[in-house]
């Protein structure tokens, strides 16, 4: 699949969310792409299939699609129909399941009170909070945030066995993401538009990648055919910015990644929610049930339990101020490249994490703007 420069207008690396996205915004510019990954599959992290057992799973974790971006909703409906799906999250606490984000069900529940109105949860946040206008670290945040005892019960331990640092170590970025509501709504998120690909992800992405313009070569390792490209088409980067760049003396990025290990019950359900957080107990942060989100009637359950770790795939950079630093001297070198039409774009390109939908997003964006 992989032959001479002059057969392809442009080279993919990834067929992930953002290369599917610009693989095929090209190709409607009667563009002829070749998109190029290294794993047997489309999809990148995103990849599902059917196991043995014959119910559907994701390879790398799940994925719960969710979005307020109208042309992001408008794009991917394109290419899938959906199952109507609203991610709902419960963390074990002292042997009891309480929902997060944390609302007033969460505190009624761990502290015996009898919140009611959005007026009482904004005065016991008020009372249990540690301001802070400047918060330096991600444990400054959750302080200010849901105070120290929600902080202890729900969300320290966790994020020590997520990031294997403490969270006043890591960057505030961390746990700013963590919500927070004053009313009794336990949807995870509160998005628009929320749902599953019906078929699953790699259906969906099989249909972005299917024009007649578009050549897939998976199983190919882009550094070893990199030369035939390189100066010669445009090249669109997804993979990670350091492994570009081996020669130039810097050290490697930091990744977190994440071990799964997969049990199919002979049970219909095993867990009430699609997804149940051990923060204090268990070596695994989290124990996920496909089922609940992708509505597939099935006798049997496959679960996954998700072990963090620093070997395998690169799934989270980690958001320490060295390694942003670190990123910014690469990015250095690949801005030089742009005049040679090389371009670095998404999660692993531009080291940060971001949501499903602003992959999207940045490679729709990304497309719009490109003067080709």
């Amino acid at each position: 699949m992989v032959r001479t420069n002059d057969e392809y207008h442009a080279v993919v690396v990834g067929a992930g969310i953002t290369g599917s996205v610009i693989a095929e915004r090209l190709a409607q510019r009667n563009m002829r792409v070749l998109v190029i990954d290294k794993r047997d599959h489309i999809g990148g992290n995103c990849y599902d299939y059917m196991n043995e057992d014959g119910i559907l799973v994701p390879k790398y974790g799940p994925h719960f699609f969710h979005t307020n971006y109208a042309d992001v909703w408008d794009y991917v409906s394109r290419f899938t129909e959906w199952h109507p799906y609203e991610h709902k999250v419960l963390s074990m606490v002292e042997n009891t399941l309480v929902p997060v984000p944390v609302n007033i069900t969460t505190v009624n529940m761990i502290f015996s009170t009898n919140l009611v109105t959005e007026d009482d949860m904004q005065d016991w946040l008020k009372n249990n909070t540690v301001a802070s206008e400047n918060p330096q670290n991600s444990e400054e945040v959750a302080l200010s945030r849901v105070g120290r005892e929600l902080y202890e019960k729900i969300f320290k331990n966790y994020t020590k066995k997520q990031w294997d640092v403490w969270p006043k170590e890591l960057a505030p970025s961390v746990m700013s993401r963590i919500p927070v509501r004053l009313t009794n709504d336990d949807r995870y998120f509160t998005d628009k538009y929320q749902a599953m690909p019906k078929k699953g992800y790699t259906s969906m992405f099989k249909k972005m990648l299917e024009h007649p313009n578009i050549k897939i070569a998976l199983k190919t390792d882009f550094f070893s055919v990199k030369d035939i490209y390189l100066n010669h088409t445009k090249i669109f980067y997804t993979g990670r910015i350091d492994d570009f760049f081996p020669g130039i003396g810097l050290p490697h990025l930091q990744y977190r990644s994440l071990d799964f290990v997969y049990e199919t019950l002979n049970r219909e359900r095993f867990q009430p929610v699609a997804q149940v957080n051990y923060p204090n107990t268990e070596a695994y942060t989290r124990i996920t049930e496909p089922k609940h989100a992708t509505g597939q009637k099935h006798p049997r359950t496959t679960i996954i339990k998700e072990y963090p770790t620093w070997v395998g795939e690169p799934f989270y950079p980690v958001p320490k101020t060295s390694n942003e630093s670190l990123y910014l001297e690469y990015k250095k070198q690949a801005d030089m490249l742009a005049k040679k039409d090389v371009y670095f774009i998404g999660r692993l390109a531009n080291y940060k994490y971001i949501n499903m939908d602003q992959a999207f997003k940045d490679a729709l964006d990304f497309c719009n703007k490109l003067k080709i």
